[in-house]
């Protein structure tokens, strides 16, 4: 089953305010695992960047006065998310600002039914915990130390990992991780030759002879009875 990670970075917390995307970075999924394809773009947000947001993600006006308006990638995000299920942390957030540049650019939405919430999945398995993708990957003991600030492809991969734990934990890799070492035992076993059948030897008339002459001289023999 294909499943897309989503996440995002903006200039604020509403696009109904004119806030814009300035990143985004997506993470494919094959039954849980990340398959290595990774989808991740910086767009142009076409607007100043507020303090407030770059002192949250570390992205400036000047990084992105180069950068590609969300319309030009528009076809190569819709492409790579293709009808996946998509995986989001705190949905509402990050849908929204996606459908808002998605309208903007002429294209169809992203239906909300196809979004798995982690912060829900995250409630849900650990009621009155603390839902963030900071405090679940301290949870995980998944390691931070590459998110010194924000950002949509670090982001997606903890939340990847996240994912991970909150639909089974890590043994759910074991399905895919069939060693080199395992591949080998197995072919050595199935090449291995069938076990013999066993040889049946019939004593002579004189072994059977012996046999007789021995029990007789023996009281009460059980195996002569």
């Amino acid at each position: 089953m294909r499943e897309i990670v989503v996440d995002t970075e903006t200039t604020g917390l509403n696009p109904e305010d004119g806030h814009r995307i300035v990143e985004i970075g997506c993470i494919e999924l094959e039954r849980g695992v990340p398959t290595g394809r990774t989808w991740h773009r910086y767009v142009n947000p076409e607007r100043p960047m507020p303090s407030a947001a770059e002192a949250i993600h570390g992205i400036t006006d000047a990084f992105l006065a180069d950068k590609p308006l969300f319309a030009a990638v528009a076809d190569e995000l819709v492409g790579f998310l293709a009808d996946a299920p998509l995986v989001i942390h705190n949905a509402a957030f990050d849908l929204g600002f996606l459908n808002a540049e998605l309208t903007r650019s002429g294209r169809n939405t992203l239906a909300p039914a196809r979004v798995v919430d982690t912060v829900e999945l995250a409630r849900r398995k650990y009621p009155g915990l603390p839902a963030s993708l900071d405090a679940l990957c301290k949870r995980f003991a998944i390691d931070l130390a590459e998110r010194e600030k924000h950002g949509a492809l670090v982001d997606a991969r903890l939340l990847a990992e996240v994912y991970l734990e909150l639909t089974g934990g890590r043994q759910a890799t074991l399905v895919l991780a069939r060693t080199a070492a395992t591949v080998a035992t197995e072919t050595a076993i199935a090449a291995a030759p069938t076990a013999r059948t066993a040889r049946v030897i019939a004593p002579s008339e004189a072994e059977l002879a012996a046999h007789a002459a021995l029990l007789a001289k023996l009281k009460g023999a059980i195996w002569g009875a």
